[in-house]
């Protein structure tokens, strides 16, 4: 059978409602782009800070003495930590917010800097004005922030695929959350521990094992399987499949919603698509494999996937008489 698919991603959570015009609220991409641009900037500014206070120093005028170097690591060290909370909290907007505080901060110590006889005036002046801009952009994106900060929820993929089963067989395979693990790669294992409950573990490349519970929101029978993880949970991840027959007696069309938040928020989230370990990139791969197993009992693959790396192709058999 033919394989169809289709995919739409997106960020956030559900969709804002319509607003007039000129009272537009920030989209879900703007206010997500906005926080990792600012925290970014943050935690390298930060890393300047830290690792060469005494020329961060003289680059604004201040005396190169153990004092301001300790300063310089002290702001540093703050600014990190504003980085990392604009990047991993969903609640970004207050660590926006921060900044500005710290800002408040900056320009209180180059206000008296701006006193003493051993600061050269032309650097520390520029300095001022440079943190009075960014300090006005800080601003500009806490309340920008603020307002998309409802929106900035759960990352969400949604995938699609024909199977050449009716969806009877597929709906049923489904629903036995004990099989998923045949063909989605990152779980260990789905236990299930009531009638809507279960017990998900996964494992990420990097090592890190992911464990919570679920239970099953919405079923029915051959059309519509909705679940979500449980309240406190380390993982924050709802999801829907439905089942429906595809045209031309193809046999059953899958598609596949999915909405997730590990631990850490963006960070992880950034980090697990570095190492394609989450739904956004293995959820195609992971309907193939499902597809293969619906069809043919097995998920196939190839020689390059069990052996990496250049190697010449031999059979098994020959291979084995060879040793």
């Amino acid at each position: 059978m033919g394989t169809a698919t289709r995919s739409e991603t997106q960020r956030g959570g559900a969709g804002l409602p319509l607003q007039t015009r000129g009272t537009r609220a920030p989209s879900r991409r703007e206010g997500a782009g906005l926080a990792t641009a600012l925290g970014w900037f943050s935690i390298g500014l930060g890393l300047a800070e830290l690792v060469a206070p005494q020329r961060m120093a003289r680059m604004i005028g201040v005396r190169d003495d153990e004092e301001s170097r300790n300063v310089m690591r002290a702001v540093g060290a703050r600014e990190i930590a504003s980085g990392i909370g604009l990047l991993s909290q969903p609640a970004a907007a207050r660590w926006a917010w921060s900044r500005v505080a710290g800002d408040a901060m900056d320009l209180t110590l180059l206000g008296r800097a701006l006193t003493s006889d051993s600061t050269q005036r032309n650097r520390t002046t520029a300095a001022t004005a440079a943190v009075i801009g960014i300090s006005a952009l800080d601003v500009y994106a806490g309340r920008r922030l603020s307002r998309a900060e409802p929106a900035r929820r759960l990352a969400r993929v949604t995938r699609s695929i024909t199977i050449g089963r009716s969806p009877e067989e597929v709906y049923r395979f489904w629903h036995d959350f004990e099989n998923l693990p045949r063909f989605m790669r990152y779980l260990e294992s789905v236990r299930v521990t009531g009638d809507r409950r279960s017990h998900w573990t996964a494992k990420m490349p990097t090592g890190m094992r992911l464990e919570w519970d679920a239970e099953i929101t919405e079923d029915r029978p051959n059309e519509l399987i909705a679940w979500r993880s449980l309240e406190g949970s380390e993982v924050r991840t709802e999801g829907a499949v439905r089942f429906r027959e595809a045209p031309g007696g193809r046999g059953t069309e899958v598609v596949v919603n999915l909405s997730y938040q590990p631990p850490g928020g963006v960070v992880t989230t950034k980090l697990a698509q570095l190492f394609r370990a989450i739904p956004d990139y293995e959820i195609e791969r992971e309907l193939r494999a499902f597809k293969q197993v619906m069809e043919t009992g097995e998920v196939l693959v190839s020689d390059a996937t069990v052996r990496p790396g250049p190697h010449p192709a031999v059979p098994p058999a020959e291979e084995e008489l060879r040793a």
